[in-house]
């Protein structure tokens, strides 16, 4: 028997346990922790036939499905490497992670549309396989590989300071050790049924959703996106114990008309991120007797590096929690010292759920973390005097939108192609709707003229639509340092207090 440590037995461990419950709900479908297992060994025998073997890559483009998950294990049991790829991308941005990462194989679901056929006529490997030929796989294949837990099981591609987004490369272990640290401080149970509307493709949906939901045995109610009336109706119908989702998630439950009529009592556990839940927010579920867990990470931590428990949402307004059980933070000066309670600092973390590294990218690896084998996150925060973590700001400028990660510099690398752009800065003005959301402020050209229209029109197929601004402010000077940076947080405060 091959010595496998790795996530792809998992299903066989299940299916050992509770071959019968229920794994996933998808819309009419039941899938039982047998038939994903089964099914996950046929696709396992379809990429073993072309030739995919340990350390292959295997991209995968398309929504929510039990598709995804299948293909994900039946990945980790060969000891390839399954990487997913947001929907939302444009065009250039795929053709970016498919070559990036060597993909062998893209499986393609026919149902998720956006820029994937521009994508692929630009792609060098042509090798596409679709969830229809997936679905006629039936003949299962037994693991050759011996599987380590530090081999590689996933990249999740983020968004990098360099313009191009950055593969993450999470091992079996991160991925195995967030599942446990979600079950512990979540108290995630086999009874448990989780709505999941967010992407699987995001970290945080995969490694804090659906990993500690399927390692547990409990249930997935399996959503290809997020409509507040139908995820309130799911939650009445299949008795939903837990929910995540950003604040927006949220917000556009309780404003919507069946809020009230509709029996949410199943419910339990409720996670926000992304940003901040508002006091008001907080106040509408604890009016129904619902309490929110908020938490803090990033992609590179599989994603979740701490965690405020229910009890403590009001106590610690503002905080992100503790860190989680086999998680640890540091606060630290710019020379690298940590510091005392209630003093700034760079967040750094360690952990069996934090990643090794970028693929292929040895320079930043090497300035990713410290000599210690911390890594740095370039997040600004401090903690109380009781070790609670409070989030002061982004030392990389991130702009987080309704949950999605946007890198300013990567959008202004493109604006300033423009002829009319002499400079500009991209920073994130506060919405009630999506937490933040992008605006670029920009100096012209001599005698130019630029409309909002014209600039996101420019951006169109090049980025992702919730990357491109919001809003235009034209300048006569960037306010800059004596090195010549921008600063940029004076431009968010001034953007902020309309007084640009």
């Amino acid at each position: 028997m091959v010595d496998d440590e790795g996530l792809g037995t998992w299903l066989a461990r299940r299916r050992a346990r509770s071959p019968q419950a229920i794994a996933i709900i998808f819309g009419d479908e039941e899938w039982t922790y047998a038939q994903l297992a089964d099914r996950s060994g046929a696709i396992a025998g379809l990429l073993s036939a072309r030739g995919i073997g340990a350390g292959d890559r295997v991209a995968y483009f398309g929504g929510n499905s039990p598709s995804f998950i299948a293909t994900l294990f039946a990945c980790a049991s060969l000891g390839a490497v399954f990487v997913p790829v947001n929907t939302r991308l444009a065009g250039p941005e795929i053709v970016h992670v498919l070559t990036d990462c060597e993909a062998r194989v893209l499986i393609r679901d026919e149902a998720a549309f956006g820029a994937i056929d521009s994508a692929i006529a630009e792609w060098p490997n042509a090798d596409v396989v679709t969830l229809a030929q997936l679905a006629q796989a039936v003949n299962p294949v037994a693991p050759a590989t011996p599987v380590k837990l530090d081999d590689p099981v996933v990249v999740i591609y983020t968004s990098g300071t360099t313009g191009l987004a950055k593969g993450a490369v999470l091992s079996h272990r991160n991925l195995t050790w967030v599942a446990l640290n979600c079950i512990i401080d979540y108290d995630v149970v086999r009874a448990d049924v989780a709505l999941m509307i967010s992407p699987l493709f995001h970290v945080a949906s995969l490694g804090m959703g659906a990993l500690p939901i399927l390692m547990k045995g409990a249930t997935i109610v399996l959503e290809r996106g997020f409509e507040a009336g139908r995820a309130l109706e799911l939650i009445e119908k299949n008795h939903v114990t837990m929910l995540s989702g950003v604040p927006t998630t949220f917000e556009m439950m309780a404003n919507h008309p069946q809020w009230e009529a509709t029996d949410i009592s199943s419910l339990s556990k409720l996670t926000c991120g992304g940003s901040p839940a508002p006091l008001h927010l907080i106040e509408a579920f604890e009016r129904r007797g619902l309490h929110f867990s908020q938490g803090y990470g990033m992609t590179e931590a599989a994603p979740s590096v701490s965690a405020l428990s229910p009890d403590k949402s009001l106590d610690k307004l503002g905080s992100v929690g503790l860190a989680h059980f086999f998680t640890r933070f540091r606060i630290v000066d710019k020379r690298g010292r940590e510091v005392a309670p209630t003093v700034i600092g760079e967040i750094e973390v360690t952990g069996p759920n934090v990643f090794s590294g970028y693929l292929g990218l040895p320079e930043a690896n090497a300035v990713a973390f410290t000599e210690d084998g911390w890594f740095k996150t370039g997040d600004l925060g401090y903690v109380d005097d009781e070790g609670f973590l409070y989030i002061e700001g982004r030392v990389k400028d991130l702009i987080i939108s309704g949950g999605e990660n946007i890198y300013p510099v990567e959008v202004e690398a493109l604006i300033e192609q423009l002829p009319a752009v002499e400079a500009v800065a991209v920073v994130g003005l506060a919405d009630a709707r999506w937490g933040e959301v992008p605006w670029a402020v920009v100096t012209l050209a001599e005698g130019a003229q630029l409309e909002l229209e014209e600039l996101q029109e420019s951006l169109r197929d090049r980025v992702a639509k919730y990357k491109i601004p919001k809003g235009l402010v034209i300048v006569d000077e960037l306010p800059r340092t004596a090195t010549g940076k921008i600063k940029k947080q004076a431009l968010r405060k001034r953007l902020a207090e309309g007084s640009l």
